[in-house]
C-alpha cells in the first residue's frame, strides 16, 4: 500500500466539494455532506479461509496506523472512536446520521480527526465485519460531527 498516495487522496477529500445530496460515486459512497473512499481493497478474501482474511485485516490495520501517525503530525492526536455504542443505538432504533450509521456497521473502530482548516471530520477505518465482503481500508470526510 502506498501511504503517500493514501494521504494525497485524504487531502483531496478534505479540500474538495462534498455532495449536497445522497448518491454513490465511482470512488466510493457519497451523500449529503460526506464522501467515503476505499483507499485499499482486498479482492482475494471474499471466499478465502478466515486466517487469510484475518491476516489481510491486520495488514490493513498496519497501513491505517501508518497513515494515522502521519495525520497525527499534521492535525494533532487522533481520537479513537469505538463503534459498538453506535451499533447499539442503531439497534434500538435511534436515528444516526450518515456517514456514521454506515461506518458503524462496517468497522469496529475509527481513527478520527477534525481537520483544522475546513472543520471537516476525517475518519479512517478498516471494514471487515462482513465475512461475505472484501476487507477495505476506508477514509471518510464529512461535515457532520460524530454522534
Amino acid at each position: 500500500m502506498d501511504i503517500a498516495k493514501c494521504l494525497s487522496v485524504i487531502g483531496s477529500l478534505c479540500a474538495g466539494e462534498l455532495p449536497l445530496e445522497d448518491g454513490g460515486s465511482q470512488a466510493g459512497a457519497a451523500g449529503a455532506g460526506y464522501r467515503t473512499v476505499e483507499l485499499e481493497t482486498s479482492h482475494e478474501t471474499r471466499e478465502d479461509l478466515a486466517r487469510t482474511r484475518e491476516r489481510t485485516a491486520e495488514d490493513f490495520q498496519a497501513c491505517r496506523d501508518a497513515i494515522a501517525e502521519r495525520l497525527d503530525h499534521r492535525w494533532g492526536r487522533r481520537a479513537l472512536w469505538g463503534q459498538l455504542t453506535v451499533r447499539v443505538r442503531l439497534s434500538r432504533g435511534e436515528e444516526i446520521p450518515e456517514p456514521w450509521a454506515t461506518l458503524a456497521l462496517l468497522t469496529d473502530e475509527l481513527d478520527l480527526w477534525q481537520e483544522p482548516e475546513t472543520g471537516r471530520w476525517v475518519a479512517l477505518g478498516v471494514a471487515h465485519r462482513d465475512e461475505a465482503d472484501e476487507t477495505r481500508l476506508l477514509a471518510t470526510v464529512t461535515e457532520t460531527p460524530p454522534p
